[in-house]
């Protein structure tokens, strides 16, 4: 992917922390490549080159810096301005895909010849998958280095190395030392959490607006949300873990624990929470975008680190939304609940160890396409919708997995009996986490800027490609603050009257 140098060395000089992730500055003086906020003094232009990803770098023989940990970059430039193929690839890496399969494996999956996606990676990144993979591990690895005491070996298993022999050398080759002299140099886990390690967002990020947001939707049993602390069973393949998630000491910074399960799950498990509080938005750009509209800027200031929730479970969330069709959330979460009651898994004694806390997994597929389901209130309707749902997804015919095509998904899931556009675009909107799926169809979206589908559509072009993120702060702002309205008058800058949203609004 081609970067602008002079822009790029400009954004470096101010260390704006918005440009965070989205390059790396290799210093061809020094042989090290840093993040843009990197504390150490700014070096000469003629010495820079800028890529757009830590791989990029690291293929070109520069080693990573000790002071601002490229590892620990909020997010990757690698998910911006790329291909659809080699965006879909890089979520099927993030999700291991290169940890159980090798690139052929991943190249079937996306259609396309090994050799082609080899190009794509080249043109788009300046590296190739396997580099994006080891690189991904590599840092990873230094992050449970430095943020705990755990031995060599577990980290090395965590990290998804297959060996200690392995880690070591992936290691030395990113880091240019071996893992126990990066550990030494960074001081160990010191006051760190020796149980759980931070992920890290891009500024503004409203932990307790998005807690808030989730608890109304969380299924009882499966995850329960409370004290800003979110607790979640997980199915990892064959494996049940618990995950807990709460705010870190940085405002920019999410703890994360993981109970359960084996040493490989961690790595699984963070990118998981990267997709389910959004930790990859840039919200600079994405208010840049917003901003032209005055009803939206109105509503960004309210809430000016929105996000857009994703999916611990994919099938899990499409189930929650066909359940939460022209009823309440509350109603929504009811069903859910009793489904997850009746249907689910119940966690290993071990990882239940409260009755506040999770208690079981949500069903799978396979258990709900012959689920009798109406036996838990839902209507033979709605009923049969779940079912034909699981059984395409059980089957293939429909695709949640992360790097699905949307265009296909989308099709296979207006095909099934009960879902139209509207619960096509919040699955892709939230379950395969696309930026600028938009629910035209919306009611309480017409609602809240007072026009009809038609203008909608219209108007929400203005707002690609983040109209997911439109469709958030309508939905979590239906009403503009005074202060606001008088600072941006527009014929569609107010929502309707009262501030109660519409029912319609409340099934997210």
């Amino acid at each position: 992917m081609e970067l602008e140098p002079e822009a790029c060395y400009r954004a470096l000089r101010t260390r704006d922390a918005r440009f965070d992730g989205r390059f790396f500055t290799a210093v061809r003086s020094t042989g090290i490549y840093c993040r843009p906020v990197c504390p150490a003094r700014t070096p000469k232009r003629d010495n820079c080159l800028f890529v757009p990803c830590a791989a990029a770098a690291e293929a070109a023989g520069f080693r990573p810096c000790r002071r601002c940990r490229p590892e620990a970059a909020p997010g990757s430039a690698a998910w911006l301005g790329t291909s659809a193929t080699v965006n879909r690839a890089l979520r099927l890496i993030a999700d291991g895909a290169l940890d159980r399969g090798g690139v052929a494996d991943l190249a079937a999956r996306l259609g396309v010849g090994e050799r082609h996606l080899r190009r794509l990676f080249l043109r788009h990144l300046g590296a190739s998958p396997l580099a994006i993979a080891q690189t991904r591990r590599a840092h990873f690895a230094a992050k449970l280095l430095a943020e705990t005491g755990w031995p060599m070996s577990r980290v090395a298993f965590a990290a998804g190395y297959t060996s200690v022999r392995r880690f070591n050398e992936g290691v030395k080759q990113t880091f240019h030392c071996p893992p126990k002299d990066l550990r030494n140099r960074r001081g160990g886990a010191g006051d760190a959490d020796p149980l759980a390690i931070r992920v890290g967002a891009r500024a503004p990020f409203d932990f307790a607006a998005l807690t808030r947001y989730l608890a109304a939707r969380a299924v009882p049993g499966v995850e329960t949300i409370g004290d800003g602390v979110v607790r979640r069973a997980l199915r990892l393949d064959d494996q049940a873990v618990v995950v807990e998630v709460r705010a870190s000491g940085s405002a920019d910074e999410l703890s994360v624990r993981v109970r359960g399960g084996d040493a490989t799950a961690w790595l699984r498990v963070t990118e998981r929470v990267r997709v389910v509080f959004d930790l990859g938005a840039d919200p600079g750009e994405i208010a840049r975008v917003l901003d032209a509209d005055p009803a939206l800027r109105a509503r960004r200031e309210v809430l000016p680190g929105v996000r857009v929730p994703g999916a611990w479970e994919p099938f899990e969330l499409a189930a929650r939304i066909v359940l939460g069709q022209q009823v309440t959330v509350a109603g929504a979460t009811r069903l859910a609940g009793r489904i997850a009651e009746r249907f689910g898994d119940p966690l290993p004694n071990d990882l239940r160890t409260c009755e506040a806390g999770p208690q079981r997994l949500f069903p799978t597929p396979e258990v709900l396409a012959d689920a009798p389901l109406e036996s838990l209130g839902l209507t033979r309707r709605r009923a049969g919708a779940l079912r034909h749902l699981a059984a395409a997804v059980a089957d293939g015919r429909v695709d949640l997995a992360p790097g699905a095509d949307p265009a296909a998904t989308r099709d296979a899931l207006l095909a099934l009996p009960g879902i139209g556009p509207w619960t096509a675009d919040l699955v892709l909107m939230r379950g395969l986490n696309q930026p600028d799926a938009f629910p035209a169809g919306d009611l309480g979206l017409r609602r809240v800027l007072e026009c009809d589908g038609t203008e909608l559509e219209r108007r929400s072009e203005r707002w690609r490609p983040w109209r997911a993120y439109a469709a958030m702060l309508l939905w979590n702002v239906p009403t503009i603050p005074r202060a606001s309205r008088e600072g941006h008058r527009h014929p569609s800058s107010s929502a309707p009257g009262g501030s109660t949203c519409p029912t319609t609004l409340t099934t997210r």
